[in-house]
């Protein structure tokens, strides 16, 4: 409790603030979910030879395209801010991981909604191609995914894995008010999501799960924390 004294910081957790930043949070995944769904909404031709996967996206219209950028626009650079309030709760009692769990939220703040966007313009980018030259538009796709997506994606990867990771070490060491099964609590339980979409097969609506599988990894994630707030309010006493 007395890193923050040395820093002048009241070393007390304020928990309406923090109660306020995971209800933002859980209001900004909502936005970046719905984004998710609007883009992942559709059905993949399993029949064809080429495209296979990506073929749900051909044939999205512009509208739909546009809402799943704008969303996540907005979206994700509310939720990386609502991260805060964790990195508050982790830095109370270790400024060591707190400091490794800042980095992880500046990187997802420069990388996330970047990705998102650049996503969103690979599916307008496709639908272009294939309109004018149906035969080349997937291998176009990829050059411009490999020279203008993939370097965003992976260095969002590596920020993000670097956000999750501190964050269970955090809990798991008891670094937080709260339990330390809390844990769970965690944007990387979204993997579950796509785990799921997989077994259940090739449909509009596991197709969308599967796309918005870090935003239900935050709702999990906020909406979890939020319910724990009141034992982790006594736990800090």
């Amino acid at each position: 409790m007395n890193h923050f004294n040395t820093i002048g910081i009241d070393s007390q957790l304020d928990w309406p603030r923090i109660r306020k930043l995971f209800c933002i949070g859980l209001f900004a995944a909502c936005l970046v979910l719905a984004g998710d769904m609007l883009l992942g909404w559709s059905v993949a031709d399993e029949n064809a030879a080429v495209f296979g996967t990506f073929s749900k996206y051909i044939g999205l219209s512009e509208q739909r395209v546009f809402w799943s950028a704008f969303l996540g626009l907005v979206g994700i650079p509310l939720e990386g801010l609502c991260y805060f309030g964790i990195y508050r709760l982790i830095a109370d009692n270790s400024m060591k991981l707190a400091h490794i769990y800042r980095s992880g939220i500046f990187g997802v703040l420069m990388f996330g909604a970047l990705v998102h966007v650049m996503c969103c313009a690979a599916v307008y980018y496709l639908n272009q191609m294939y309109q004018l030259q149906s035969d080349v538009a997937f291998m176009e796709t990829l050059q411009f995914a490999k020279y203008f997506l993939l370097p965003a994606t992976g260095l969002f990867l590596i920020f993000f894995l670097l956000l999750t990771v501190t964050q269970i070490s955090a809990f798991l060491k008891g670094h937080t008010p709260y339990p330390k099964w809390c844990a769970v609590f965690s944007p990387f339980f979204g993997v579950t999501a796509i785990l799921i979409a997989r077994l259940v097969g090739n449909h509009a609506i596991t197709n969308a799960i599967s796309t918005g599988w870090i935003s239900i990894g935050n709702l999990w994630m906020f909406g979890g924390l939020l319910f724990m707030m009141k034992k982790a309010k006594i736990n800090s006493i």
